[in-house]
């Protein structure tokens, strides 16, 4: 007879309905169902096709309840010895992880799951299965990302953080009368750039591409108190453009006595046409701060500027750039409104 003979009374069956629905281990949850069907009386193979297990599955889990009962649907895994994935080995992984294979002797820049097995088994001595891996990294909070491209500051770092300090001080002593921007420019292109999306299994959606592209230009200037922006639009990225984006500071702040920019080195900020135009009677109350070469991370509307691909171009399905800058203008009109109510409240 295939079934559990043993017939138990009503109260243990509740108890073990009970905790079956407490446990949070699939596995373990798998097990109470197929006893809770075998003690109504449900065949083996019936089970087993409910539950989508094998046959010697439901029979294994029956010789052990009938063995030990209960306890006999515990996990044995505990009986092996010591626990491989102990807090020594996942601080290990966290290590190799964050650093690169190379680093390892690997030729490969990336790391794969096989590969982190076999590093590791050489750095502990331990050797997990491929899914155990899995488990680990999902333990440590390790993802799959996109590396961030840089490029180093070709400045020594004691003069780098020297004038990342004369900057700060200016923001933290900056006078009631006179205004702080980080300016930058950004580039809109009419064929989307792809970015990471939510997909249901099996989907992989597409996005139209219109064939030739066509580019416009932002430059814009983020205020360091409201966060409200203030942008030009250009249909080239020249000197030009970012001498209207100062002329519109100058009109957009009429009270300020100083008007301080900070910004990257990018030539087209310090042409000659950029100077003459800072000489004159309006343009010297625009005073321009360079940040270190290649530090983005410094200037803070380059985040503006990743909201706004979020927001309105990666991905996008806009067939032509008219209705694409539609949207850009959009976003930011509704973003400065954003800024602006919040700082009412």
């Amino acid at each position: 007879m295939e079934g559990i003979i043993q017939s138990p009374s009503r109260h243990d069956k509740r108890r073990i309905l009970k905790n079956m629905r407490r446990c949070r281990d699939g596995q373990l949850k798998i097990r109470y169902q197929i006893v809770l069907n075998l003690l109504e009386g449900d065949s083996v193979a019936k089970i087993a096709r409910m539950l989508r297990v094998a046959e010697s599955t439901v029979r294994r889990v029956r010789e052990r309840f009938l063995a030990a009962g209960e306890a006999g649907l515990v996990d044995r895994r505990e009986e092996n010895g010591d626990r491989k994935l102990d807090e020594e080995y996942l601080g290990r992984l966290y290590e190799v992880v964050a650093s690169s294979p190379e680093e390892f002797g690997w030729t490969r820049p990336t790391w794969t799951r096989e590969m982190l097995v076999k590093v590791l088994k050489r750095e502990t001595g331990i050797r997990i299965h491929v899914a155990t891996m899995s488990r680990a990294l999902k333990m440590i909070g390790a993802r799959r990302g996109r590396p961030k491209a840089t490029v180093g500051c070709p400045w020594s770092e004691p003069a780098k953080r020297r004038k990342l300090r004369q900057i700060q001080r200016l923001i933290a002593r900056l006078p009631q009368d006179e205004v702080l921007v980080y300016v930058d420019e950004v580039d809109i292109h009419l064929n989307p750039k792809i970015g990471l999306d939510w997909m249901v299994r099996g989907q992989q959606k597409q996005v139209s591409t219109p064939g030739k592209n066509v580019k416009r230009y932002l430059a814009g200037a983020l205020d360091s108190r409201t966060g409200e922006l203030t942008w030009v639009e250009g249909e080239r990225k020249t000197s030009l453009l970012f001498i209207l984006l100062l002329w519109k500071l100058v009109t957009s702040y009429p009270g300020a006595k100083r008007i301080h920019v900070i910004l990257d080195n990018y030539s087209i900020h310090s042409t000659e046409q950029v100077r003459l135009s800072l000489a004159t009677e309006q343009g010297q109350r625009l005073q321009l701060h360079f940040l270190p070469p290649y530090c983005p991370d410094d200037n803070k509307i380059e985040r503006v500027w990743q909201d706004l691909h979020a927001n309105a171009t990666r991905n996008h399905t806009r067939p032509t750039m008219p209705a694409l800058m539609t949207n850009v203008r959009r976003y930011l009109r509704k973003r400065n409104h954003d800024k602006h109510k919040q700082l009412l409240s």
